[in-house]
């Protein structure tokens, strides 16, 4: 759903060389962390550790990912993992032989003696992890990339955050702006069709960080909704650095909401449905835009500010931005 008109008054848009001064493509290289090392003289001999064939052993032949326990093997001793050996229908996949139940706890075993880099360490993450602990840690791991935060369509992009600023100004034409304030004049012709559609996603930079403003319609069981909240552009424990502030009002009458942005790590969805926003009701929003109430007139304003600690007090002041 597309809002007849949209205005937004805020102090200057986005520099494309602000941008473009942090971005920075990535690169997924396959490192090979077992690598013989280079010789230093002729008379050095090059030795290939076992590591990266061990490594390859504890890939599973079919969907490629490590195994992890339990740990198959047909009775020639071709190995695969759990989740796979229920969809090959108790074949072998490499010599079609009935695989039975045989465990390969010689595999198992030597899995635990590993330790292995992190797999987002090209992106910056140093932990070395034991075999069993590493998926434990890369679910959550601050270096992973982030999704695309743009809610109008299933974007299956994923990046830093420099990159995605980029992707969302370039391929989805998101509007960018510098500043800490924002002013935005909603005008939709037919207020009663929402149909779980999103209006729109403004990018701000401020602080040095990235902020998504998001602003939809949808239904919140029987009655139409309109609701507004900030996403931050970073991880959680970063997010709780900032506050921001949303008011909507006319007519004698406001509403403020005050929060903490979210993560981007949290789903559009999972934020909007946990109502963590600003949310207005129909009838209030067609009270606010006045008139004859048939045409939905919305003003939104807010701002956004950083929580400085106070070290002699031991509480946080906000840091207005100028």
């Amino acid at each position: 759903m597309e809002f007849d008109s949209i205005e937004c008054v805020t102090p200057d848009r986005v520099d494309d060389e602000e941008i473009h001064r942090h971005h920075h493509p990535q690169h997924h290289q396959n490192h090979n962390f077992s690598a013989a090392a280079k010789p230093h003289n002729n008379n050095v001999v090059h030795v290939q550790p076992a590591a990266t064939s061990v490594h390859e052993l504890l890939e599973c032949p079919v969907c490629t990912n490590s195994m992890y326990p339990p740990i198959h093997q047909c009775q020639n001793g071709h190995t695969l993992c759990s989740t796979c050996k229920s969809r090959v229908h108790n074949r072998c996949p490499t010599c079609r032989q009935e695989l039975g139940d045989i465990r390969c706890l010689a595999l198992e075993k030597v899995a635990e003696s590993l330790e292995l880099p992190c797999k987002y360490y090209s992106l910056g993450c140093p932990e070395i992890f034991p075999y069993y602990s590493k998926l434990k840690h890369e679910a959550m791991c601050n270096f992973r990339p982030y999704n695309c935060p743009y809610a109008g369509s299933e974007c299956s992009v994923v990046g830093d955050i420099p990159f995605l600023v980029a992707h969302l100004r370039d391929d989805h034409k998101v509007d960018m702006h510098t500043g800490c304030t924002f002013n935005h004049r909603y005008v939709k012709s037919n207020p009663r069709e929402v149909e779980n559609a999103t209006w729109m996603l403004t990018v701000f930079h401020c602080f040095g960080q990235y902020f998504c403003l998001h602003f939809e319609a949808f239904q919140l069981g029987m009655a139409p909704v309109y609701m507004a909240f900030l996403r931050f552009m970073g991880d959680e424990n970063e997010a709780r650095n900032y506050s921001y502030s949303l008011e909507v009002g006319a007519n004698g009458r406001k509403l403020i909401w005050e929060g903490t942005p979210r993560s981007i790590r949290d789903s559009h969805r999972k934020v909007r449905d946990s109502h963590d926003g600003l949310i207005i009701q129909r009838n209030m929003a067609l009270f606010f835009s006045g008139g004859d109430r048939k045409e939905l007139k919305l003003r939104v304003t807010g701002r956004i500010w950083k929580e400085q600690q106070n070290q002699d007090a031991g509480v946080c002041i906000p840091n207005l931005c100028s």
